[in-house]
């Protein structure tokens, strides 16, 4: 269920807000049209170009369950679904993708308030749902929104890290997860967050 929905996020991500791709259009196409040949099929499923023997493409398939493939209720089977994200400097997944936002619904930058525990969380959304809000994105349409919305059937919590003034800032996305200690050690206090608010 975790490699669902970071498979969802990541396309969210790649096919429509890809960071170093500075939201040009002709950069994006040509990344989906080329993708596919860097990193083979799951270029096509990142894009979005996937569509075997006429189905849609596989992750529109995952925001829901599809056939007999229950993918939202495997999501809805956690007690807890919480989504860490990078506020800034994440140049493979943008805020509102790896947070499960729609542009208008992020914080505002002014009231990011930092922790003196967790240097780097700030700011923690319990998850509570403004139906407003939902209700006042309803009527859009396109890929991303049907996966934004197909996701946030369900509740999130959402955790929005920032590593701004921190000298590991140009590899966040790396550096939220730790993925090496040497190159990534700012990021503890992040994986710190996570096992204090999760009962094991």
């Amino acid at each position: 269920c975790c490699l669902l929905c970071a498979a969802i996020l990541i396309c969210h991500s790649f096919f429509h807000q890809l960071p170093f791709l500075c939201g040009l259009h002709f950069l994006e196409r040509r990344a989906s049209e080329t993708a596919h040949l860097i990193v083979g099929r799951t270029g096509k499923h990142l894009f979005l170009t996937d569509s075997d023997d006429g189905r849609r493409p596989l992750l529109l398939q995952m925001v829901q369950d599809h056939d007999d493939i229950k993918f939202r209720s495997g999501l809805r089977s956690f007690k807890r679904r919480v989504a860490y994200a990078n506020a800034n400097f994440d140049h493979m997944v943008g805020w509102r993708t790896s947070s499960i936002r729609r542009q208008h619904e992020l914080p505002k930058h002014r009231l990011l308030v930092r922790d003196e525990k967790y240097p780097h969380i700030v700011h923690v959304d319990r998850g509570i749902m403004d139906r407003n809000e939902t209700e006042v994105s309803a009527n859009l349409c396109g890929p991303e929104e049907e996966m934004i919305r197909g996701l946030t059937q369900l509740q999130w919590e959402r955790v929005d890290v920032s590593f701004q003034k921190s000298s590991q800032r140009l590899v966040a996305h790396n550096t939220i997860q730790v993925k090496s200690y040497w190159l990534n050690s700012d990021g503890a206090d992040v994986i710190s967050h996570m096992m204090d608010n999760f009962l094991v």
